[in-house]
């Protein structure tokens, strides 16, 4: 059963009790990135596997997306900057332990293509957050995974 969390502003990003920053390149520019997250919600599965399905609601204003393992969130965007940042709130979640979440993706043009920061800011009882930060290693791996194949499907529309 969802339950509702706690609203929290972009600068949750910063002070929330537990925050996972991670950073990749992708060979693409911010402007594509940019499409492919905010836009084209639809692919998520395609690119980032721990994503089983995603779709836009409220004409775009949200988004509801499902996870392997059957967790499912009900977000809000709360950031929309095209080619620089995107940025969503968990407003529901049948996540166990989970009381707030606020998940940030900033673009930044490299020589490269695009940095891509991912933060993933957020609360919850004593044992979710322990048990987020010992699987720390695997979040940033999924992540890196997940960029790696959205360069690759970028590069694929692109040729």
């Amino acid at each position: 059963m969802a339950r509702r969390l706690r609203p929290v502003g972009l600068d949750f990003t910063e002070s929330a009790p537990l925050r996972l920053v991670f950073a990749a390149e992708v060979a693409a520019p911010p402007d594509a990135v940019y499409r492919a997250l905010a836009e084209d919600v639809a692919s998520w599965p395609y690119w980032f596997t721990a994503v089983t399905r995603a779709t836009p609601t409220g004409a775009g204003a949200g988004r509801e997306v499902r996870l392997r393992g059957g967790t499912v969130f009900r977000e809000t965007i709360v950031a929309a900057e095209p080619d620089v940042r995107y940025a969503y709130r968990v407003d529901e979640s049948n996540a166990p332990g989970l009381r707030a979440l606020l998940e940030e993706w900033r673009l930044t043009p490299s020589a490269t293509g695009t940095h891509v920061q991912w933060t993933f800011a957020a609360d919850g009882t004593a044992p979710f957050r322990f048990i987020l930060g010992l699987a720390r290693a695997g979040v940033g791996r999924s992540f890196r995974d997940a960029v790696r194949r959205l360069g690759d499907r970028l590069a694929g529309a692109a040729a």
